[in-house]
């Protein structure tokens, strides 16, 4: 398979690896010896994905992508501070990746921290704290409210949908690279959800030109 080259052309690609990951027909694309060969040099990944670091979300592996395919940036939650923007920033301005993908997924543990902090104060210890407060604006913005019962009438679906959306959108205002870059169709960023028990993903918002025939999400 070329390389894709175009935002519509990478979305393409990992839609369809996903599929084959569902069905279990993986291809395992790009894992052999005269791969790793050719790579040894440079690389050139064709899409950045920024996902969640749990253990059942292996960007590569529900993808069905090989090596050099994907350039991966993970943190508990899909929490942004400014090494990720960086990160992520080197993989479309130096690699050249014409999409950013963020990846959350249902049953998040982060989500579900930052939920039992705002409706009971109760906060993890240690560094882990400051995951959950990355994750508190996100889902605050969903309540209109930045503490009380108001938001225990919210789903957990609902909260791990909005925290996804808002991270895309913060990731288009914060760095004023990937803004660009998107404004110029260099890239597009969209924000997708992957559900553990099925394996698939959903896309929930895009920003950029993803081509026809994709779902219109705001």
């Amino acid at each position: 398979m070329s390389r894709p080259t175009t935002p519509a052309q990478a979305w393409t690609a990992l839609r369809e690896g996903n599929e084959r990951f569902v069905r279990g027909e993986m291809a395992h694309p790009a894992q052999g010896i005269d791969r790793r060969a050719e790579l040894s040099a440079a690389q050139a990944p064709y899409a950045v994905i920024f996902g969640c670091s749990d253990s059942r979300v292996a960007a590569e592996i529900i993808f069905d992508q090989g090596l050099g395919d994907v350039f991966v940036v993970r943190t508990a939650g899909h929490v942004l501070d400014t090494t990720v923007i960086g990160s992520i920033e080197y993989g479309v301005d130096v690699l050249g990746a014409s999409l950013v993908v963020v990846l959350g997924h249902d049953s998040c543990g982060a989500v579900a921290a930052a939920t039992t902090a705002l409706t009971t104060g109760v906060v993890p210890d240690g560094f882990v704290r400051a995951i959950v407060d990355r994750v508190i604006p996100s889902i605050v913005t969903l309540t209109g409210a930045a503490q009380g019962p108001g938001i225990a009438s919210v789903s957990a679906a609902e909260l791990g949908h909005e925290h996804v959306r808002h991270t895309v959108t913060m990731l288009q205002g914060y760095s004023r690279s990937l803004a660009d870059a998107v404004a110029e169709g260099r890239c597009a960023i969209v924000g997708v959800e992957y559900a553990l028990a099925e394996g698939d993903v959903q896309l929930t918002k895009a920003i950029g030109d993803l081509g026809e025939g994709t779902p219109e999400v705001p």
